[in-house]
């Protein structure tokens, strides 16, 4: 019997990833679809001249979950909703009528009337609601859309503003907290920050990228501004023969697909570094990929090209020149926070101070705007670990200074729980988040600082809501990711996946987790106590947690069995 001759096949075609370089110009998810049919930066005026007049039951669903995001707002999550809830209900139903609204601040000193601006909106507007993000944003809750406009106004008369705070935009800038003014910075970044600030901020042309762009920029030698983690990020380094200048790092970030920056060995001067920022965004605007969101990150095309294409489309498609080569500069053991009085160049002191996991009001935002004026200090920069730096104190002030910080809940000597413990919003705003975040952080403060009050080395603990990692679980010594676990009665309840031993800095690593390992919000006090108890029983001289995490048995990490007290 013969055989029916079959019919030869075709090469199946690669399916495009949106990349606008490549020709791939039509939509292909619904995001895309939003921007292409209005740049959302036009949304600033429906906001003004409709929404805000008209009120919430007056906007578009595409502005309200869409474009509204590049004017620094977001719906907050509804009352009555469980973790269980929150992937499995339609978006409108977790939309209370209230926002989010993020202020940004991209490395600036905040002076006293800026910040007594801050804590009037938020007492007037935001129920008395704000936080320190990890991205040196202030971020309130509770706006009513009637409300905008006003706030608008006030925040411009303080030189500050919401654009582009979130969306698929460039994100408000990371900047060194001690910028211009420490004793051992090899270069003040600051010009190049307010330039790409002033080229971008509002530019049609860097309006629609794939998805969001974050970039930090610091010339401190602590890299105090989390450069492994951004997509951009110019790192001071010095040239033998040309001087300080930066590095360029690019393709870091987290989530859920964490990837730390790729170094790529340059060295730019500063008036160039607002050039190659825009080559890179020019980059990922262009040949990012745009077909799923998940993969809409510059992170995954620079994964997927390598150091060495993405060196030759920047310099040959781009900037159309060649950048100077220099190895990158060594990294710190530890990334600064500039916690404490520290000396400046100028003899003056800054004094870096810790709330609790970066959530403050309007009160304390007041209250800074007075200790600023009272003590005539140039003001307050925040910093990229929810705490905030008073700049500009004079010499016989500092104790002064101190003590009335304190007065109103800022410590400038605080606990290492205090100071290295980072929280996200969590379920109580966030329409992502699974279980509660800064209310359990604080309580877990509490509770180690009573019972292992004392160290002698830093240890981090980071927790978030969700997967998306906004309080950077991977890079923390104890990373703790919400979701729902099952308690020992079967029960679903509140928890957290464990990532152990993570860092930036010299040991820059994503934090170790263990096969089927989960620890409920209610244990998590014992869980953590036990595992510090444990490094400290059993560490080598010297040796940090992420090393010991990474070697120590599996027994020591799960938290079931105690070592022998210290």
């Amino acid at each position: 019997m013969t055989a029916t001759p079959t019919a030869p096949s075709r090469p199946r075609r690669k399916r495009g990833e949106g990349q606008w370089a490549l020709g791939y110009s039509e939509p292909l998810n619904k995001n895309e679809q939003s921007k292409k049919d209005d740049n959302p930066l036009n949304v600033e005026g429906r906001i003004l001249g409709i929404y805000s007049k008209k009120g919430f039951d007056s906007i578009d669903p595409a502005d309200l979950r869409g474009r509204f995001r590049w004017m620094g707002l977001y719906t907050q999550r509804a009352p009555g909703f469980d973790g269980g809830k929150t992937a499995t209900v339609e978006e409108e139903e977790l939309d209370a009528r209230f926002f989010m609204m993020r202020v940004r601040t991209d490395g600036a000193i905040l002076d006293a009337h800026a910040l007594r601006t801050l804590g009037g909106i938020s007492v007037e507007f935001g129920q008395n609601t704000a936080d320190i993000t990890d991205r040196n944003n202030i971020q309130y809750h509770w706006i009513r859309i009637e409300d905008v406009p006003e706030i608008w106004d006030r925040l411009g008369s303080a030189g500050l503003t919401t654009l582009e705070a979130c969306g698929d935009s460039p994100r408000p800038f990371l900047g060194s907290p001690v910028a211009g003014i420490a004793k051992d910075e090899i270069i003040d970044g600051t010009p190049a920050m307010d330039e790409i600030k002033r080229r971008i901020l509002g530019n049609p042309e860097f309006s629609n990228l794939p998805r969001k762009f974050k970039t930090s920029v610091s010339g401190h030698p602590s890299h105090d501004a989390a450069p492994e983690v951004n997509d951009i990020s110019f790192v001071g380094n010095v040239h033998p023969e040309h001087g300080p200048g930066f590095d360029v790092w690019v393709g870091g970030g987290l989530s859920t697909n964490p990837m730390l920056a790729v170094k790529l060995g340059v060295w730019v001067p500063l008036d160039e570094v607002a050039d190659v920022w825009e080559a890179v965004c020019g980059i990922f605007r262009d040949y990012g990929y745009r077909r799923l969101r998940s993969k809409a990150r510059l992170k995954f095309l620079v994964a997927d090209w390598g150091k060495d294409k993405f060196m030759e489309v920047l310099e040959g498609e781009y900037l159309k020149r060649e950048l100077i080569r220099l190895d990158s500069p060594g990294v710190p053991t530890r990334q600064g926070d500039h916690i404490g009085v520290h000396e400046q160049k100028d003899g003056k002191f800054y004094i870096g101070a810790a709330p609790v996991v970066g959530r403050i009001n309007g009160e304390i935002l007041n209250g800074l705007g007075d200790i600023v004026e009272k003590h005539g200090a140039a003001g307050v920069r925040l910093t990229a670990w929810q705490k905030l730096v008073v700049i500009g104190v004079d010499a016989d002030k500092t104790e002064a200074v101190v003590a009335d910080l304190k007065e109103i809940g800022l410590d400038a000597r605080p606990s290492n729980w205090r100071r290295n413990t980072m929280a996200c919003t969590g379920i109580e705003f966030c329409k992502l988040a699974i279980v509660e975040t800064k209310a359990r952080a604080a309580a877990l403060i509490d509770e180690l600082e009573r019972r292992i009050p004392e160290l002698d080395v830093p240890i981090s603990v980071n927790m978030n809501g969700c997967p998306n990692a906004c309080a950077r679980t991977q890079i923390a010594d104890i990373g703790l990711k919400g979701q729902l676990v099952m308690d020992e009665d079967g029960n679903q309840v509140e928890g957290f996946q464990v990532h152990l031993g993570g860092a930036l800095g010299l040991q820059a690593n994503f934090g170790r987790k263990l096969r089927a390992h989960k620890v409920t919000s209610l244990g998590l006090d014992d869980y953590v106590t036990t595992v510090v108890r444990n490094y400290l029983t059993d560490r080598t001289e010297g040796e940090s947690f992420a090393t010991w995490a990474a070697r120590t048995d599996d027994a020591n990490l799960r938290g079931d069995l105690a070592l022998e007290a210290v």
